[in-house]
């Protein structure tokens, strides 16, 4: 089978390899779609902070069951799933206290573990989740970063009533906000520095979307909900400029939540921190709970995600593209991969 190998920053290469044996409790999946995000970006670029080369990439994914271990029983040949990406040890203080998607000693594949860009994967069929049948291989690629955004509010109170803030309206932003309303926010606005991401913003349904290049953000924010301000602030872009956006912004008291990730290390205002008691909040990953809580969402039909689908390109052409997002920059959301 061909499996892809980022071997350096920039460089990827292509090899042929057997298609891995099966233990008894694996489950051999052909891969059809990846997505890819924000941090596979990072990995291309040399500047994520915690992968090493070389490194096969892919973890937004879904595929088809070719081939089931001898004691695997909830999936069958031509199951249409997706994959957990994280590999834990199940021994840590996180993981057997119920917090493994924080483990001591993560991995996550595509970044510090083999990823899924190859024509099949193996792994164990506790990763694996089954998707509906009327899911599209596009829409299964894409529950990975919905269950991010179901994972941030994880770290709120329940959402009916409350208005909500997400800097970055890139794909994780704009599924962020979408989640906030569908699990009941009261009103949400958006932040970008691009017309085309922040209009699809508006197909999506989210009623507030500010151009921070072209308008205050601190006057749109008291249009928008008042001089009570928000009641959570969701950074998704991983750049000083918006952490002082949250900071500068933020209702004394207000739940900062951290989503984006953050290549250069920021200078932040620890001292607004302090006094205006906001919280700093880290998110970074999903359990099985969020990832369930995905795939209702997006097969109920209260996630569009057709709008972010934004081109696809074949296996052997992943550099192509890299350069097709680099070129379009800010005119991107989702790009696919095809592997079969």
């Amino acid at each position: 089978m061909k499996q892809q190998i980022m071997v350096e920053p920039g460089k990827i290469e292509f090899q042929e390899i057997p298609i891995p044996e099966l233990n008894e409790n694996d489950v051999l999946i052909k891969i059809m779609r990846l997505g890819i995000c924000g941090s596979d970006i990072h990995v291309y670029h040399g500047i994520h902070p915690y992968t090493p080369y070389p490194v096969t990439q892919g973890h937004e994914v879904s595929g088809m069951i070719e081939k089931v271990g001898s004691k695997v029983t909830n999936f069958k040949l031509g199951d249409i799933v997706t994959i957990q990406p994280q590999v834990v040890c199940g021994e840590c203080y996180s993981c057997t206290h119920g917090k493994y998607h924080i483990c001591d000693n993560l991995k996550v594949m595509g970044f510090q573990t083999t990823g899924m860009a190859s024509e099949f994967f193996v792994t164990d069929a506790k990763r694996v989740l089954k998707l509906p049948d009327d899911i599209s291989y596009e829409q299964g690629a894409m529950i990975e970063p919905m269950a991010v955004a179901c994972g941030v509010f994880t770290k709120t109170d329940d959402l009916h009533g409350l208005n909500i803030i997400v800097l970055g309206a890139g794909p994780i932003g704009n599924l962020t906000a979408q989640t906030a309303k569908a699990l009941g926010a009261k009103s949400v606005l958006i932040t970008d520095v691009s017309d085309y991401r922040l209009e699809i913003a508006k197909k999506v349904g989210i009623e507030h979307t500010i151009n921070t290049l072209k308008q205050n953000l601190s006057e749109e924010i008291v249009k928008a909900f008042g001089p009570d301000k928000a009641d959570v602030i969701i950074e998704c872009v991983g750049i000083k400029q918006t952490i002082d956006d949250a900071i500068q912004n933020a209702r004394k008291g207000t739940d900062i939540i951290i989503v984006g990730v953050f290549g250069e290390k920021p200078a932040i205002d620890l001292a607004a921190v302090q006094t205006n008691e906001l919280r700093l909040i880290g998110m970074l990953m999903y359990q099985t709970k969020e990832y369930l809580q995905a795939i209702e969402l997006v097969h109920s039909g209260k996630i569009q995600l057709e709008p972010l689908m934004t081109k696809h390109f074949k296996l052997e052409d992943y550099d192509k593209a890299y350069q097709y997002i680099s070129e379009r920059k800010d005119k991107v959301m989702k790009v696919f991969i095809d592997v079969n």
